[in-house]
């Protein structure tokens, strides 16, 4: 029948709708699955990862000294008041 394709809703809308009834922290959970599933630029991850180790031996060498997230965040709202 012509036009009925039109009516019918697309696989895209099925999985739409049934994801939009999830519950929060599911939806939350898909969404950082998700995004991190665009993260594929190998270009991207190998800076990543140069940045974390080296953070790491920063924090090893004693180089820098880490300090509580609330205290961070307390700073940096100071900072941006």
């Amino acid at each position: 029948m012509p036009g009925l394709e039109l009516l019918m809703p697309t696989h895209i809308e099925v999985l739409e709708a049934e994801v939009l009834n999830l519950p929060t922290a599911e939806r939350s959970r898909l969404l950082e699955r998700l995004i991190a599933s665009l993260d594929v630029d190998p270009e991207i991850e190998e800076a990543w990862v140069f940045e974390a180790e080296k953070r790491e031996a920063e924090l090893t060498s004693g180089s820098v000294v880490p300090i509580p997230g609330d205290q961070a965040l307390s700073r940096l709202r100071a900072r941006f008041k």
